[in-house]
């Protein structure tokens, strides 16, 4: 199967969201705490190994980063549509001062509130432990302001499968119970698993114009 993320490219790196690229087309962002291997699945769904920063020290990324994707043909009449994906720092781990740590905390909030191109969350959770605090905070704002988000439950491959599947229908039907309208699956960068059902969901949330 063709990788519909393949040509990724680095764009830059942003330390508050009025340097990011301009806020037209299309992106999906991606958010994590600093271990749950955000970097790792990035470079998995992109088929590009050296694409984002991977570290045994959890917490490298600690800037905005934007990478652009192929544009996305549309209707007849209509402009290709220019795509990206949004790597955002990552949360609760990393050995940062507490005031570099507040203003992520504000440039995150800040991101998620008024850009405009924002078409979806892709929020990495290790499957071996329960949601944090920063995965339930992300999954009430895109439910509050109706933002598609998708849990990938990363490191599967350290699982067996039976434990692995029960681990994504508990969430499943914590999800549910809360009302929170956001998608799981199972995912292992290194397997690799879930890797094309989670190309297809970005794929889609990129192709769908914000409510």
């Amino acid at each position: 199967m063709s990788n519909p993320l393949q040509g990724a490219q680095f764009v830059l790196a942003a330390h508050r969201i009025s340097q990011l690229p301009a806020d037209h087309g299309g992106e999906v962002a991606f958010a994590g705490r600093s271990n749950a291997g955000k970097s790792s699945a990035l470079n998995a769904l992109t088929g590009h190994r050296g694409l984002a920063r991977t570290s045994k020290t959890p917490g490298r990324t600690q800037q905005m980063v934007a990478f652009s994707l192929p544009p996305l043909v549309q209707g007849e009449g209509q402009p290709p549509l220019q795509v990206r994906l949004i790597d955002l720092p990552g949360y609760g781990y990393a050995k940062v001062p507490p005031e570099l740590r507040d203003h992520w905390k504000q440039e995150i909030d800040a991101y998620l509130h008024q850009r405009r191109s924002l078409r979806g969350i892709v929020l990495i959770a290790d499957i071996r432990h329960p949601l944090k605090e920063f995965d339930r905070m992300m999954l009430e704002f895109c439910f509050a302001t109706h933002l598609p988000c998708h849990v990938l439950l990363t490191k599967a491959d350290k699982l067996s499968r039976g434990p692995a599947m029960a681990a994504l229908a508990s969430l499943r039907k914590e999800l549910a119970a809360s009302g929170t309208q956001a998608t799981a699956q199972v995912f292992s960068s290194s397997a690799p698993t879930g890797v094309d059902e989670a190309r297809a969901t970005v794929m889609s949330l990129l192709n769908t114009p914000r409510e």
